[in-house]
Order: C-alpha cells, then sequence, then structure tokens
C-alpha cells in the first residue's frame, strides 16, 4: 500500500486545481476537483490566511486523507489585531498592543504544534513571535511580558486548562 503525500500552502477557502496543487495531484490521478472541494470545506474557518494542507493519497486504491495544519502563528497574530504586516524595526518601532486574551486567544489556537506544555509556556512562545513583529504584549515590550510572565506576574490569568 504505496502512498504519495503532497504538502503544499493554500490560502483558506480559497484552494483551486491551479498550481501547486493541479499539476502535484495530477500524477497521482486522484479526482482534483472532489480533492479541491474537501480542502476548500475544510479550510473555510481560515479565510484570509495562508494554511499549510498535506494530502495523503494511496497510489492503489485512490483513496486520499487530507491533514489540515494551524496557519502560521505570526498569520493568526496580524488577524487577530487586523493589522496587514509586522514593524519594519521590530526592537525599536511597535505596531500594536496585543491585550492578555488576545495572546491567550492565539496560544490556545496553536497550542498543538507548539512545543509548549501548559497555557503559560504557551504564551510565551507566542509573545516571542510578537518581539520579531514589532508588537506590544499588554502594555509592554514582549521581552519584559515574558519575564514577568515566567515571575509569575500573570499566574492568575494563565491558569487555565487549554
Amino acid at each position: 500500500m504505496a502512498k504519495e503525500t503532497v504538502e503544499t500552502l493554500i490560502e483558506g477557502g480559497k484552494a483551486s486545481a491551479a498550481p501547486p496543487l493541479g499539476p502535484a495531484l495530477g500524477p497521482l490521478k486522484v479526482n482534483i476537483g472532489q480533492v479541491v472541494a474537501d480542502i476548500n470545506k475544510k479550510t473555510a474557518d481560515f479565510k484570509g490566511m495562508k494554511v499549510p494542507v498535506k494530502v495523503i493519497v494511496d497510489t492503489e486504491t485512490k483513496e486520499y486523507e487530507i491533514e489540515i495544519g494551524t496557519p502560521p502563528a505570526s498569520q493568526l497574530i496580524k488577524t487577530e489585531l487586523g493589522i496587514a504586516k509586522g514593524s519594519g524595526t521590530p526592537n525599536t518601532t511597535y505596531v500594536a498592543d496585543m491585550t492578555i486574551d488576545q495572546i491567550k486567544k492565539v496560544a490556545r489556537m496553536k497550542f498543538d504544534s507548539l512545543l509548549a506544555n501548559d497555557l503559560s509556556a504557551a504564551v510565551r512562545e507566542i509573545a516571542g513571535t510578537c518581539y520579531s513583529l514589532g508588537i506590544k504584549v499588554d502594555g509592554k515590550v514582549p521581552r519584559e511580558f515574558i519575564a514577568d510572565v515566567k515571575a509569575g506576574k500573570y499566574e492568575k490569568e494563565l491558569n487555565e486548562e487549554i
């Protein structure tokens, strides 16, 4: 039972038979229209965001399964804040300020693909991404925020199950 995998980055709800998906699936002789329709159905919640998609095709039976990843943390952050892009000089110019509730929401969405064991660690990882985008967290520079989380200053807000 040989399996082929096609991995690509697709805008949520806008997959098509055009490159890169169509030419990659063509040689596998699956119903490209059906695969595209299934991908669009599964990625509809991520409209406007690039989403990693993995199509695993059994080359003998032509059956397939689709795995949808989560968009990059930077994309989730920008969407949550409603900004188009991060700062050109992230360590000196800040383009937005993320609230504790917003960073918790992004951390929950991305939790399965983070290296974190709990919400506190997940929030610190997302804050690291905020640093590289030039986004403050709770009115603080992300490094200060991370130090405060480690020191336990946000224990009440971050002491919950994911």
